[in-house]
């Protein structure tokens, strides 16, 4: 299953997120730094939604109270 959510409060105005079962197949941030949206997406490919939940979710941005891997974690929530 693939879905694009919008994002609030970062850089990229979209994720497009495919899992397959509970496992995150791929990810793409739309806009923002390519480096960082790349790096994330390649670190959770493979991991269990939960895990990428746990580990994400909570993450700030510098004085954002949200960053690319919290709207992540919110994303594949919304998923769940």
């Amino acid at each position: 299953m693939e879905q694009t959510f919008s994002t609030k409060g970062i850089c990229p105005s979209q994720i497009v997120v495919q899992v397959e079962g509970d496992t995150v197949q791929k990810v793409q941030f739309c806009g923002g730094c390519n480096g960082n949206g790349k790096g994330i997406a390649a670190l959770v490919q493979g991991m269990k939604i939960d895990e990428v939940i746990r580990r994400c979710e909570g993450i700030t941005c510098g004085h954002k109270p949200t960053s690319c891997p919290a709207q992540l974690a919110e994303c594949l929530k919304q998923m769940k």
